[in-house]
């Protein structure tokens, strides 16, 4: 008797959540788990990387055709530029001709972990186009392995894995490279709570998280007491989350703040005058503290303001540059599957 006829679809489109990282961030860098372990307390946000991925018509008469802030078209899987796609398809083959296409609700390099979100959500899509679902795990390292073993990017492991679970997480990165999940449930609506009394203000500047991260690490043994500061914040946060005090957004702002000052201590290129300037004029408006997302150097900033003082910051730096977000409890997920 044979067996049945196993159905793959044709075009399959992800939606993947970028993230905010609250504390620890630094300590998710390889050169520092594997000699200390790491732990960074970050959640998801409203904001998403889209991928869409289906088999391309013969009659364009090229193997791959990619659609980004560019568009490419190739013959050869090592002719494509984009390393990230390039990677995942090597690591995850389907067999060509394939046509790519990723859209994003925010610009590149803003802090937010777009780069492995769009390694989340290509892979997921891959898959899914093998006829393969496979667990967040499996995607979040799957995407470590592109980013860090195959690209040799100076990048650690939280973006990968917020990408692929979603949701508010304690991660803890291991000696051995395994990473532990706690999961965190706020009571009293605590998180939705942070984000509507929180904004992100783009600093107006992009920037080359690979070339900070390098310098991260190379500084790494210098700045252990820094680290360890930074690895003490989350069980404050973590305190300040399940035992929420009646200054709830105060204390969680001073901690912002303190985690900030340590995370500049890390390397110069971290931070600006430009960049200070702004977090200044913030707190000035009324903001309770915030940190720079991501490696540093531009990006967004993430702000705890009251919501009363909303309308002064957009007032001041204007609607282009003041945005607000949400809490996203899902990880990169199906959006549609065609066949």
């Amino acid at each position: 008797m044979s067996g049945a006829i196993k159905m793959t679809p044709r075009v399959v489109a992800t939606i993947t959540p970028q993230r905010i990282g609250f504390v620890g961030g630094g300590t998710d860098l390889p050169a520092y788990y594997e000699l200390n372990n790491g732990e960074v307390i970050s959640s998801t946000i409203d904001k998403y990387i889209y991928v869409t991925v289906k088999k391309h018509s013969p009659l364009f008469n090229e193997a791959y055709r990619l659609s980004y802030s560019k568009t490419e078209h190739v013959d050869r899987l090592d002719d494509i530029e984009n390393d990230i796609a390039r990677e995942c398809l090597r690591l995850v083959p389907v067999e060509p001709p394939l046509y790519i296409a990723t859209a994003a609700d925010l610009p590149a390099s803003s802090g937010l972990g777009s780069s492995s979100s769009f390694a989340v959500g290509l892979l997921n899509a891959l898959h899914l186009l093998r006829g393969e679902r496979v667990s967040p795990a499996q995607l979040a390292e799957e995407a470590c392995e592109v980013e860090i073993g195959m690209l040799n990017n100076p990048i650690g492991k939280q973006d990968q894995y917020a990408a692929a679970f979603g949701g508010l997480n304690h991660f803890f990165f291991k000696k051995n490279g395994r990473v532990d999940i706690d999961h965190l449930f706020l009571p009293n609506d605590l998180l939705n709570n942070i984000f509507k009394n929180s904004l992100l203000v783009w600093s107006g500047l992009q920037r080359d998280a690979s070339a900070i991260l390098a310098k991260q690490n190379d500084n790494l043994k210098t700045n252990a007491h820094n680290y360890q500061n930074l690895i003490l914040g989350n069980e404050k946060l973590k305190n300040i989350f399940l035992n929420p005090p009646s200054a709830f957004l105060e204390e969680v702002g001073g901690l912002l703040e303190n985690g900030w000052r340590v995370k500049k201590g890390l390397e110069d290129s971290i931070s600006s005058s430009e960049i200070n300037q702004i977090h200044a004029q913030i707190l000035e408006l009324g903001g309770l503290g915030g940190k720079l997302c991501g490696a540093g150097g531009g990006g967004f900033l993430f702000e705890l303001i009251p919501s009363k003082h909303h309308e002064e910051v957009f007032k001041v730096f204007g609607q282009s540059r003041v945005l607000r977000v949400n809490y996203e409890p899902h990880g990169s997920r199906v959006l549609y599957e065609l066949y």
